[in-house]
């Protein structure tokens, strides 16, 4: 029976949602942007039923100022405290638990990756991970550079650029974005995270859809120096989708 819990974290009160089941190793499932814990498209809560039915339990929850939990919305870099509580919470209401594999989405991904040995959680699994720091209302370098090179190879577009159904400011915007290789500096969230997943004590496994976004600049990164030592610690998936939350195949 599912169950609604309530917990604090640095004196606000955050819900969170278990679904019991007798398997030792549980999942504590973070979610991503401002996203509350059902998910996309329910996705996470019928995640969540899937795997109780199959004997792994699983817990979910709203960070402060997300959803149902009080408090302000610090986003994903202020995190680790509300995951270090949810785990607590997820082991003192599910006491047969002995082994917690985090999930998460995005942001939440990153957020598992450099806070989640704090919190006790033992080997995450990792879902097109955040790595980018926006500087204007494009996407990330990479995934224009693979957005052009897809529509260079189509007719349709050079024809279409011809009849002048292309923006010509924003193209050119987004040529000089694209020209420009980012030299990733020491403190950038890319690195943090290579370090961070270099330093894992166990291997951790990356879900990527091919097409989106977020998983593109993540790949591009993945190729880089910041991720020469974490390599050999990723268990790598690509899906070829282009859904962020993975609501379709395709």
């Amino acid at each position: 029976m599912r169950k609604l819990i309530a917990f604090d974290c640095r004196g606000e009160t955050l819900l969170g949602t278990l679904d019991p089941a007798d398997g030792a190793t549980g999942l504590l499932i973070v979610s991503g942007g401002n996203e509350i814990r059902v998910g996309a498209h329910r996705g996470m809560a019928l995640l969540a039923a899937r795997l109780a039915a199959a004997d792994v339990p699983v817990f979910r929850f709203d960070r402060r100022g997300i959803g149902d939990s009080t408090g302000e919305n610090g986003g994903y870099a202020s995190s680790g405290p509300d995951i270090a509580a949810a785990a607590a919470a997820f082991r003192a209401h599910a006491p047969g638990v002995r082994h917690i594999i985090g999930f998460g989405n995005c942001d939440a991904a990153t957020a598992l990756v450099l806070f989640g040995r704090e919190a006790g959680i033992e080997r995450p699994i990792l879902s097109n991970p955040w790595v980018i720091e926006p500087t204007d209302d494009l996407p990330p370098a990479a995934a224009i550079r693979s957005h052009y090179a897809n529509r260079l190879r189509d007719p349709r577009e050079w024809l279409r650029l011809l009849r002048g159904g292309v923006n010509i400011a924003k193209l050119i915007r987004g040529l000089l974005k694209a020209s420009h290789k980012s030299s990733q500096p020491p403190a950038s969230l890319a690195v943090r995270l290579g370090q961070a997943l270099g330093n894992a004590s166990r291997p951790v496994t990356v879900l990527a859809a091919k097409r989106d976004n977020t998983a593109i600049a993540f790949l591009d990164a993945w190729r880089s120096p910041a991720f020469v030592q974490a390599r050999d610690r990723i268990v790598l998936n690509e899906l070829d989708s282009e859904s962020h939350s993975f609501a379709t195949a395709t």
